[in-house]
């Protein structure tokens, strides 16, 4: 299984720790081995979820615009962006089990990063807006896209793998938020034909096309 950048010095810790624990067991007295077996029980079990949780599993890509990150979609909404213009919202939201690298929806270059810290509200809530975010802003050829990967309760870090003005092909990593969060892309509706999903569906980075674009 194929671990995702960012992940593997997270998985090593936690399986270190486990086996010091097993070690430990065998040297402490026995009123405290039970204690020490029980937490090294749930390092043990800590380690595998983080094996899951840090998969990178290859993926088809889809066509036409396909979706930035794993998950389901919470939001489709039309707006004014102060970046994109008049454009649909599709919000999708990362439960812990889904893969969390984040793929790149359409051709294009990175025009511009930015960081913002902020607060860890659940990425579910709409106040979560102020959550500690990265946005991406993306020259394409329909126009720009924009791109917010938000922190949750539990995701402490948002780790890019691109950077500003480089050149990244549709599907391609540009990142991954550690332990649940939520991922917006901001599409220009003069650009757009259709959008592809609703409400409650489920989506697959890379895989599943969320939006046509008109001829």
């Amino acid at each position: 299984m194929k671990i995702a950048e960012g992940g593997l010095s997270w998985i090593f810790a936690s399986f270190l720790i486990t086996f010091l624990l097993i070690v430990l067991a065998f040297f402490v007295k026995s009123q405290w081995r039970f204690l020490v077996i029980f937490i090294f029980i749930i390092f043990l079990l800590k380690s595998f979820v983080l094996l899951v949780f840090f998969r990178d599993p290859k993926r088809e890509i889809g066509e036409s615009i396909v979706a930035v990150a794993d998950g389901v979609i919470r939001e489709i909404t039309n707006l004014e962006d102060k970046d994109v213009g008049d454009c649909t919202r599709i919000t999708t939201f990362m439960n812990i089990h889904n893969v969390h690298v984040n793929r790149m929806p359409y051709d294009g270059e990175i025009r511009d990063i930015t960081h913002y810290k902020g607060a860890h509200i659940p990425a579910f809530k709409k106040e979560s807006d102020k959550n500690e975010r990265v946005v991406l802003l993306i020259d394409t050829n329909i126009g720009i896209v924009k791109i917010v990967q938000i922190a949750g309760t539990m995701a402490r870090r948002i780790v890019p793998y691109i950077k500003k003005g480089e050149k990244v092909k549709k599907g391609e990593k540009i990142g991954i938020i550690r332990l649940g969060s939520r991922v917006d892309i901001y599409l220009s509706k003069k650009k757009i034909k259709s959008i592809n999903v609703k409400l409650r569906d489920k989506v697959k980075a890379g895989e599943d096309t969320i939006a046509e674009i008109n001829d």
